[in-house]
């Protein structure tokens, strides 16, 4: 049996180490031919809490984890740009505290 993959955008990051990733799949309508976008939200495990809103990450099907976490964070895909550029602030703001600390 062949191991399900999804790749969608990772929607909640608040709890420890457990992602919601947001999959959304398109499809014609049976009867009206127009293209409908339906969205489906998972619960992915996330082992090293690397995952932010905003990434675009690949999921695979598990054991299950818990009462409804069947998914593992396979790769990331792409980091978001606000998600890094939020990094960046912390570390610089990490970084000019222990300077002053320093100096002190």
């Amino acid at each position: 049996m062949a191991v399900k993959e999804r790749v969608g955008t990772v929607v909640s990051d608040k709890m420890e180490k457990t992602v919601v990733v947001a999959v959304e799949s398109r499809f014609p309508h049976p009867i009206y031919q127009k293209t409908v976008s339906r969205t489906t939200r998972y619960k992915a495990h996330d082992e090293g809490n690397r995952c932010r809103v905003g990434d675009r990450v690949r999921i695979t099907e598990t054991r299950p984890m818990s009462r409804h976490k069947r998914w593992a964070i396979a790769e990331v895909l792409s980091h978001s740009p606000k998600a890094d550029s939020s990094e960046a602030k912390a570390e610089a703001a990490t970084a000019k505290a222990a300077t002053e600390e320093a100096s002190q």
